[in-house]
């Protein structure tokens, strides 16, 4: 992680500070680093929300990866007069898993960011995710039930749900998570080489914060707050997708190594 150096900046004007190599991008008033962020966002036929996504994104982003399952609609028209080097990418597969896949690979960054398509997340807060990388984390997950998160996109069935779940991977893989089922997180890319992802639905996000704790990387909760979904219906199928996550849960082995999650206070870098 050579890479993650950090450096003081100047008052964020939006370009690096003259006293800094140019190789540093200042994301905050007190912060500049070299790594390079790329957000990966699946998305099938969100052509409505990409314009509130894009514009909620940071300026120093090094890319944007639209992985497109597909859409019939403007989906990746939309994407590329928003952001004309947006990296847009087919999926062949299906699935959120898949389509999440298809975008690790296909991206450059050192780091690398997951958010929605539906407009829930807010992009402001991917300052905070990366402050906790290039602070000595591997990998950053959001919480909407962290002190500082919160939502306004879950009923109390799923809320209910939610809870169960992650008190068994808590049990089960000794980790200390306060949320589970939440698409918001960023980590270094040398995770992907140790959590081997191979699902396809929306189990991935489980599936990647139990791998993280079997494989002994440093995890830190970031609070986050969902917001709802502007345009459209969601995929998701609580019941069905929930037994989903429940057989990913099931199906892992523990090898229970000491957790090394923590949560922070605050949603500030």
């Amino acid at each position: 992680m050579s890479s993650s150096v950090v450096r003081p900046a100047a008052p964020d004007d939006g370009t690096t500070p003259a006293h800094l190599p140019a190789r540093y991008r200042a994301i905050s008033t007190h912060l500049a680093i070299a790594p390079r962020v790329s957000v990966v966002i699946p998305a099938m036929n969100e052509a409505e929300n990409l314009p509130y996504v894009f514009k909620s994104l940071p300026e120093w982003i090094h890319e944007v990866v639209l992985v497109d399952g597909d859409s019939t609609d403007d989906t990746v028209e939309v994407a590329r007069v928003l952001r004309p080097d947006v990296v847009v990418v087919r999926q062949r597969g299906k699935g959120k898993g898949d389509a999440l896949i298809t975008g690790f690979q296909a991206s450059s960054g050192d780091i690398i960011v997951m958010v929605d398509a539906d407009g829930s997340a807010d992009g402001q807060e991917i300052v905070s995710y990366v402050s906790a990388l290039v602070s000595g984390a591997d990998f950053a997950k959001g919480s909407r039930f962290a002190n500082g998160g919160g939502t306004d996109d879950m009923t109390p069935v799923r809320k209910l749900g939610n809870w169960a779940l992650c008190t068994a991977v808590n049990a089960k893989f000794g980790a200390r998570y306060t949320d589970l089922c939440y698409g918001y997180n960023a980590f270094w890319r040398h995770c992907l080489d140790e959590i081997d992802l191979d699902c396809t639905g929306f189990e991935v996000e489980t599936l990647m914060n139990i791998r993280v704790v079997k494989a002994g990387l440093k995890v830190q909760e970031i609070p986050s707050h969902e917001y709802l979904r502007i345009h459209g219906a969601s995929n998701l199928r609580a019941v069905r997708d929930g037994l989903r996550v429940l057989k990913v849960i099931l199906k892992e082995r523990s090898n229970r190594r000491s957790p090394r999650v923590r949560a922070v206070r605050g949603a500030g870098a």
